[in-house]
């Protein structure tokens, strides 16, 4: 039986359609309805019906899954070797990072990388979801927290300071706050449901609520381009905000929790020349950066 099938029959019961499936795989979406179709006919049994919530597995499905997904571990593990002991420079290495640092920070960092390195081509995978670094989603990971999955290097690149700002267009329009208490009367730009900042705010015994921020979203560069635009105060990166001439911050003595950040990658790919090029350079450039605010 072609493996192909199978992955994308795991694709399909781990995402929950055809749609995300392809997009998971690189792939068509009549490709992966084909792929399933063809499977179907091989074992002679249906193994999704039609829910609700997109494409769910019958019990003949759920009952395949389980020996898929181990095949699928073996495959993982096999390619995690394979790339691990090859010696060549020359490939693609996919990284794999929060939305502001892959977005904003990593681009320039891979730049001057390729100068040096231009046969290593680079992919990047800007979003807060965790990457799953032991199927491939990605070779590389920068994240705000430290991982829990098994067989991993973990290197702590450093803390990143947050601090409060706004543009210098806003500042000039209503002034600089000079104290915590100050912050409530001010328009601020957050999160529209999370209550981190709210929660964070009253620790420090500021009141506000999610109405007091004027500009909500939960996407990160939509917050960061608000900010920008004069929308309001809001709480950045420290180094972002200082390489941006049209920001300034307020509140300096203000106490804020840092980003602990951290580079991970499997244990099976230490050995990849590559990898290890890649990441090594990233992790110098990120404590650069985490420093520079």
């Amino acid at each position: 039986m072609d493996w192909n099938l199978l992955r994308s029959f795991l694709a399909v019961a781990e995402t929950g359609s055809l749609t995300a499936a392809a997009v998971r795989l690189g792939m068509s979406q009549p490709s992966i309805g084909r792929h399933i179709a063809e499977l179907e006919r091989l074992l002679d049994m249906q193994l999704f019906r039609r829910g609700p919530r997109g494409q769910e597995l019958n019990e003949r499905g759920l009952d395949l899954l389980n020996e898929v997904r181990r095949m699928g571990d073996a495959a993982d593990a096999l390619s995690r070797i394979a790339l691990g002991h090859s010696q060549s420079l020359t490939g693609t290495v996919r990284v794999t990072a929060s939305e502001v640092i892959g977005a904003l920070v990593l681009p320039r960092l891979v730049a001057e990388l390729r100068q040096q390195e231009p046969l290593i081509e680079i992919e990047i995978v800007a979003s807060n979801s965790l990457g799953n670094l032991l199927k491939r989603d990605a070779d590389i990971a920068i994240r705000m927290t430290r991982p829990q999955q098994l067989d991993l290097v973990i290197r702590h690149i450093g803390d990143i300071p947050l601090v409060p700002c706004a543009s210098s267009d806003y500042f000039a329009r209503a002034g600089k706050p000079q104290r915590l208490e100050d912050l409530a009367a001010h328009e601020l730009i957050g999160y529209d449901r999370s209550d981190g900042i709210i929660a964070g705010l009253a620790r420090a015994g500021i009141k506000i609520n999610r109405s007091s921020f004027k500009v909500r979203s939960d996407n990160h560069l939509v917050l960061w381009e608000a900010l920008r635009a004069g929308a309001g105060i809001s709480f950045a990166q420290a180094p972002l905000v200082a390489g941006d001439p049209d920001l300034e911050t307020c509140l300096e003595d203000m106490e804020l929790p840092r980003l602990e950040t951290y580079l991970t990658m499997h244990s099976d790919l230490r050995h990849s020349p590559r990898i290890r090029y890649v990441a090594d350079y990233l992790f110098k450039a990120m404590r650069n950066y985490a420093s520079a605010g």
